[in-house]
Formats: C-alpha cells, sequence, structure tokens
C-alpha cells in the first residue's frame, strides 16, 4: 500500500532492540509527526496521540480485530477467530466465558489470597534485604496462584513465562525476534490441547471454560485458545507492570515516601506506573471500511497501528506527561486498552499488583536499585529481565 502524500512519514524500524530498549523518543516523533503517521518500515499507518488512539479503539466496527491485530500475516491468520481477533457476538461470547469468573464480587474474594501470598513472599524478601525484583518477586503471582486459579498443572508451567513472552513476539513484525518466538508458541498450544483432553479442579477456570463448550456457549475447539486468551496475557503484562511499578519506585524514592505515607494511594499508585511504562506497546486494527481520525482520511482495508505506550505518554492529555507522579488521576490510561477489546483480566492483574506494593509499603522504608537493571526484549511487552533491589526493612510498631 502506498499511502496519501499529505500523510507524515516516519522511517525508522520501531522494533530493533534498541527501539525497544528506549522507545519514547521515537513515540514522541510519532506524536509530533500528526495523529496519523505512515511507518514506512513496517507499511502500516500509526497513531500515538491519546484521543485518536482512543477513538480508534472505541469504533470497533470500524477499525475490526477479526482480520487480525498482529504486525504480521502470518499469525493474524493463524489467530482469526481468538478472543484478542474477532469482532461481535463471536468476540463478546468468548469475552463472556473468559471473563465469568472475573466479575468485580469475585475478584473482592480473590483479594485475601492475592495479599496472604504477597505477604508471606515479601516477609521473606524483606529479610534477605538483596532480591531480584523480577524472579524473586514479580513473577510470583502470576506464575504460580493465577495458573492455580485455572486449573493449569504444576508439569505444565516450567516454560509459562518463555511461552507467553513468545505470544507477543509472534503479534510484532515478522523479525528475527517473532520467528524465534514460533517454537515456543507452537509448544504452548500443543499443551493447551492436551491440557483440554484433560479433567481439571472442579472449581477452576479452565473448568469453567470446558463446561462452556460442553453447554453449546462455544464450540469445544475454542478451549484451547481461550486457556492461552486467558493464561498468556495474564502471565507477561502483570510481571512486567509489577516489575516496571519497583523501578518506577526505586529510581523514584520521593514518589515511595510519599506512598508509604499515604498507603491509600496503592491504586492510584499502580495506575501511574501502568500509564507510563505500559506493559503492552501497541496492537494494529483492520479498517473495516475508510474513516476519518484526527481530520485524517484512512482508507478501507488499512492496517492502522495504535500505540498504547504512546497514548499514555501524550503532552495533550497529560500534563508533564514523562514524570511518575502518583498523584496524578491515571485512571483514564490506556494500558489496558479500551471499548470491546479493553483486557478482560485487568482487575486481577490490579488486585495482583496493589497485593505486592501493598506488602511493600506494610515493610519496607527504602527500596532502591542494587545493581543496573537488565531489559527484556520483546516485540510488544515493555519489561525487565533481572531487576536488582535492595530494601530497608521499616520498623513494625510492637
Amino acid at each position: 500500500m502506498i499511502p496519501p502524500s499529505h500523510i507524515p512519514r516516519y522511517d525508522a524500524d520501531l522494533f530493533t532492540d534498541e527501539a525497544l530498549d528506549d522507545p519514547y523518543p521515537h513515540l514522541r516523533a510519532l506524536r509530533q509527526a500528526g495523529p496519523i503517521v505512515w511507518l514506512s518500515v513496517h507499511n502500516v499507518y500509526a497513531a500515538g496521540r491519546y484521543a485518536d488512539v482512543r477513538t480508534i479503539l472505541d469504533q470497533d466496527m470500524t477499525f475490526v480485530s477479526g482480520e487480525g491485530v498482529a504486525l504480521n500475516d502470518v499469525i493474524n491468520m493463524l489467530g482469526r477467530g481468538t478472543t484478542l481477533m474477532s469482532d461481535g457476538a463471536e468476540h463478546r461470547t468468548q469475552r463472556d466465558v473468559i471473563g465469568r469468573p472475573l466479575p468485580p464480587r469475585a475478584l473482592a474474594d480473590l483479594r485475601p489470597d492475592a495479599r496472604a501470598i504477597a505477604d508471606a513472599l515479601v516477609d521473606e524478601l524483606v529479610e534477605r534485604e538483596h532480591f531480584d525484583g523480577v524472579s524473586d518477586l514479580a513473577e510470583v503471582l502470576p506464575t504460580t496462584w493465577v495458573p492455580d486459579l485455572l486449573g493449569w498443572p504444576s508439569e505444565g508451567r516450567t516454560h509459562l513465562v518463555e511461552w507467553a513472552a513468545a505470544q507477543f513476539d509472534g503479534l510484532g513484525p515478522l523479525n528475527e525476534r517473532a520467528l524465534a518466538a514460533a517454537d515456543h508458541i507452537l509448544a504452548m498450544s500443543t499443551f493447551a490441547v492436551q491440557l483440554s483432553a484433560t479433567e481439571l479442579p472442579e472449581r477452576s477456570f479452565g473448568a469453567g471454560i470446558k463446561q462452556a463448550a460442553e453447554r453449546g456457549e462455544i464450540d469445544a475447539s475454542r478451549c484451547p485458545m481461550l486457556f492461552i486468551d486467558y493464561l498468556a496475557p495474564s502471565l507477561d503484562t502483570t510481571i512486567s507492570a509489577i516489575g516496571n511499578a519497583l523501578w518506577l519506585f526505586a529510581t523514584n524514592p520521593d514518589q515511595w515516601q510519599l506512598l508509604r505515607r499515604e498507603p491509600g494511594r496503592v491504586k492510584a499508585a499502580f495506575n501511574e506506573a501502568l500509564r507510563l511504562e505500559s506493559p503492552i506497546s501497541c496492537f494494529t486494527r483492520w479498517s473495516g471500511s475508510a474513516s476519518s481520525v484526527g481530520g485524517v482520511e484512512i482508507p478501507a482495508a488499512a492496517r492502522v497501528m495504535v500505540s498504547f505506550a504512546s497514548a499514555n505518554r501524550d503532552e495533550r492529555r497529560w500534563e508533564d506527561a514523562d514524570r511518575f507522579d502518583i498523584t496524578r488521576e491515571s485512571a483514564g490510561h490506556l494500558a489496558f486498552g479500551f471499548g470491546e477489546h479493553a483486557c478482560v483480566g485487568m482487575g486481577l492483574a490490579r488486585l495482583e499488583g496493589a497485593a505486592v506494593l501493598s506488602a511493600l509499603v506494610d515493610r519496607v522504608s527504602e527500596l532502591e536499585l542494587a545493581g543496573p537493571p537488565i531489559r527484556k526484549p520483546n516485540n510488544l511487552i515493555r519489561s525487565f529481565r533481572s531487576l536488582p533491589l535492595r530494601v530497608t526493612p521499616a520498623r513494625r510498631s510492637a
């Protein structure tokens, strides 16, 4: 596709290791270029301003997901019909099945368990004083407790983190990183097929998916993909969100001290971390018909990248947008998407993040880096591979 001459071009590759390590200068340049920009390396339109990203996400029958949300045709073809890559009634039916265990009341019932696990974990880490914020903390709830909820067997958890990361690498452009993810994507899919043929714990989320198939709400062939739709996003995105929050507090000690003085800000603080360091950088949509966004005409049958990471730092929406400020009203961020396709598991992710931060606030007076963090390059996920931390235990009242 050759874009109209009046559409600004941006010629950098946004998915090199260097760009993924520090994406924000590129995203700022996209926002400055215009409401809609042509990415020549990736052959897609791109929206980076908050209002335009939100508009596209809200117009789900014009900018559809059923033609795929990835930046490559292979995954878009293979993923059609999944919860992530479907529209209308098909999407709503599948979304209802995987979202059924996650209404606010059910999440409230889960909160004490999450907090108890986080409290016990942080007690142990505070005694050590030095630990890795990713492997020792951010990964624990998502890789142990959440698979328990789903009913994912213990023997199938060894590779969960790398399997989940591969799902998001595969949603990027068809670069070396996406190609290297293929074996992991296949392995997770194969295991999910095997899982759909086994008996799962009666009250588990996975059993609920199978029961929906038995009732005829969904076709039984959808079960393996629904397991992955539920589990893969709940792993890497939550691990990323918690790890990023820890890094932000370790590098902004004034905000940590503010949170200690005002622990009621935990939810707002987690929202601010999600805004500033969005776990998922972007998805794409397919324009089913010609439409105008930000005063720019987008033709029919065009792929449009919507950048959550850029929208969440848009100077038009957020004052001093690059600053971490837990007093900011960040609830309108787009880190979980928006509209019909907003993340179905966002409540669970928020619950886990709040549990970890609350446990730390109660027990840690100072939180700082104990060494250089190491990023984990991924086409779509913004996360750390390692985050060395040092904590000073808080004085506990007698």
